[in-house]
């Protein structure tokens, strides 16, 4: 979430840095936020002003009642009371302009650095670094490798292969929960328990502390890490508890972290953890969902990197 220092004080940056995104009416979103910002700092203002005039009121009324002066003190109770009552109609005023802003803020991504170039593809991105050189030049150095090689037509799609050799169920899935929840048999089973184990190990061989973390999280942790508000609908929420079932074990590994001030010297902090996911991905339909692509319910092993910019 961008801050409202930041936006406040390089509005045009923000502003370039979202066009750049392509986010739309980017100028507008900016202007919105500093609008309710502003009638939020208005209204925070004119409360700290009747809480000052009350507690002066307060003094006057009870030096006119040792005076007895009880008609005047009356009088200044009256005032007193009315300025409760702003009070309480700039509080609603506030919070509701704090909701408002919170919604805002949530719903502005965070912008690129000025060397990221623009762009609408991928065709457009700059390739900065990569491990082989030789792939930035355009040579083949891994055999006969080929981006986009020719399958023959005798060759088998993996739900197929899943069927043919008992691995993957899916009209089992479907008959216990529905599309999109595969049911691993046998050797299946054992390959996804091994694959995970193996991936498991490889990080921790590589430095990453493993964690595992719990598999629904509260609505801070869904906004700690961008989920929400933006991602609300592809998450499984449960209303009962107010409580989201994870996409990825992104979300709890992260918010570990969440308002806590890490220094320096202790990095980089290294995570990995297990975790099945869960997605409704709305909307997905077609060919290139069949089998295990846009699944409901997945097994994934997450690494998590905190570290400075420059690694």
């Amino acid at each position: 979430m961008l801050t409202l220092k930041l936006i406040t004080e390089e509005k045009d940056r923000v502003v370039r840095g979202l066009e750049k995104k392509h986010f739309p009416n980017a100028a507008a979103a900016v202007e919105e936020v500093l609008s309710v910002d502003k009638a939020r700092r208005q209204a925070q203002a004119e409360l700290d002003t009747n809480l000052s005039k009350a507690k002066k009121m307060a003094a006057e009324i009870a030096g006119l009642m040792r005076q007895g002066k009880r008609q005047e003190a009356d009088e200044v109770k009256a005032k007193v009371a009315q300025l409760k009552q702003s009070s309480l109609q700039l509080e609603d005023t506030k919070s509701r302009a704090e909701a408002k802003l919170v919604t805002l803020l949530c719903a502005i991504p965070n912008i690129p650095y000025d060397i990221v170039p623009e762009g609408t593809g991928a065709e457009d991105n700059w390739v900065v670094k990569s491990s082989l050189k030789e792939c930035v030049e355009g040579k083949d150095t891994v055999g006969n490798w080929d981006a986009n090689p020719v399958v023959e037509s005798a060759r088998l799609p993996h739900w197929e292969l899943a069927r043919k050799y008992n691995l993957i169920d899916f009209d089992l899935g479907v008959k216990i929960t529905g599309a999109g929840f595969p049911v691993y048999r046998g050797q299946g089973a054992r390959l996804q328990r091994a694959l995970i184990n193996f991936f498991l190990d490889e990080a921790r061989a590589a430095g990453y502390e493993e964690i595992m973390p719990p598999t629904v999280v509260n609505q801070a942790s869904g906004y700690g890490t961008g989920q929400l508000p933006d991602k609300e609908g592809q998450m499984y929420h449960c209303e009962v508890d107010d409580l989201y079932l994870i996409p990825t074990a992104e979300v709890p590994v992260t918010n570990i972290y969440r308002d806590v001030i890490l220094e320096e010297k202790d990095l980089p902090i290294k995570n990995c953890a297990y975790t099945q996911c869960f997605r409704r991905e709305a909307g997905s339909y077609g060919k290139n969902v069949r089998g295990l692509n846009r699944l409901h319910e997945f097994s994934k092993i997450e690494i998590v990197r905190i570290d400075t910019p420059e690694h």
